[in-house]
């Protein structure tokens, strides 16, 4: 990594309304970072930001979407905006669902993405109904060792559970950091091709449980960034509808891996083996299809490559004017965010999910789901 990617994100000539403490502002709520802050001073921030940024081609384009991003709500009133302008702002409000194709092809991969975690889940279960004969571990009742060998069995079905819990989302964070949002989700998917197929070529309960294992990290580290990089490319309209796609298509996946339970049931003896192994099929599509989606602006701008930022939020928004507005707010939160972290460590960071009422209810309410659904075993 060059010295320019690890640069950190900050601009001194941003310059904001006030600076976010949650540890004062107790709703934890961050307004408008550009909110009171005069016009021209405003754009003589732009100006400073797009010559920092080898962005002074788009200065123009910069400059509305600064003004814009500054009063979202008033933009008829904007004399920036010319009428094409404001014809654009007005199709976006009014059509939430209008946005380029490259959206929705990334959209659809997210999807496929959450379709391969609920096959995963789902495509030992079939399995289970012949692989422990295999190996010798049968847990029919009466048969010698049947209460250790059920054990046994259900250490190797939760494999993948615990090594994504204990290193597949914890790896999530540094393969991120140096791939970006694609290559961690296509080193995902390579693991997810490859782990099904080798299950199917185990011939010991223990090389199956090593595989699984290594599968557990794919699913884990995929799980967290899937969503990640489906909220950092959906415009803020509609981008919780499209987050939440992930769940939906989970749940679709998980049908699948019972479908294709079903269909290779009756084969023969070495049916179980197809029943692992077709969990690959829809991380294929993931692998070859995410390099077709532009790289998360987000990610980008965090390594200070602003240029290929805009132009993957060009690919994302239907006008430059809207892919500029967003790559200045986005630039602006960046600065905001870390003037928050600035000095926090990560202990500090963690008791902030249970001191600041806005998190701890957010907190509160991710445990109670997940929780929920442990229980229910949707």
């Amino acid at each position: 990594m060059s010295a320019v990617d690890e640069k950190p994100i900050e601009d001194k000539q941003i310059e904001s309304a006030s600076v976010l403490d949650v540890n004062e502002n107790l709703a934890a709520k961050i307004k408008n970072p550009l909110y009171g802050i005069p016009r021209d001073r405003l754009i003589r921030n732009v100006e400073a930001f797009a010559a920092e940024k080898e962005l002074t081609d788009i200065l123009p384009h910069l400059q509305k979407g600064a003004v814009l991003t500054q009063n979202p709500a008033d933009f008829e009133s904007l004399s920036e905006l010319d009428s094409t302008d404001k014809d654009v702002i007005r199709h976006e409000r009014g059509h939430k669902w209008s946005h380029p194709l490259t959206l929705y092809i990334t959209v659809f991969l997210c999807s496929i993405g959450a379709a391969t975690q609920g096959w995963d889940q789902t495509g030992s279960n079939g399995a289970n109904l012949s692989f422990p004969l295999e190996f010798g571990i049968p847990t029919t009742p009466g048969t010698p060792n049947a209460a250790a060998n059920s054990w046994l069995v259900g250490v190797i079905n939760a494999a993948p559970y615990l090594s994504s819990a204990l290193l597949g989302c914890w790896l999530s964070d540094p393969l991120n950091n140096y791939l970006g949002r694609r290559g961690t989700i296509f080193i995902c998917a390579l693991i997810l091709i490859a782990t099904p197929i080798a299950s199917a070529f185990t011939h010991s309960w223990q090389t199956l449980l090593i595989v699984r294992l290594v599968l557990g990290i794919g699913m884990g580290a995929k799980g967290a960034t899937v969503p990640m990089f489906a909220a950092e490319n959906s415009p803020a309209q509609i981008r919780g509808a499209l987050v939440m796609g992930w769940q939906l298509w989970t749940a679709f996946g998980l049908f699948l891996g019972y479908a294709a339970n079903v269909i290779v049931e009756n084969v023969g003896k070495n049916a179980w083996r197809l029943q692992l192994a077709s969990a690959f099929i829809p991380a294929v599509p993931l692998a070859i299809g995410i390099f077709w989606c532009p790289e998360s602006p987000r990610w980008l701008m965090k390594k200070n490559r602003y240029p290929e930022a805009y132009k993957s939020l060009k690919r994302l928004r239907f006008t430059e004017l809207q892919a500029s507005r967003d790559l200045y707010y986005i630039h602006i939160q960046l600065v905001e965010e870390q003037k928050i972290v600035r000095g926090a460590n990560y202990v500090q960071r963690f008791t902030e999910l249970f001191t600041i009422p806005r998190v701890r209810r957010a907190t509160l309410a991710s445990f109670t789901v997940m929780l929920a659904q442990q229980m229910c075993g949707i």
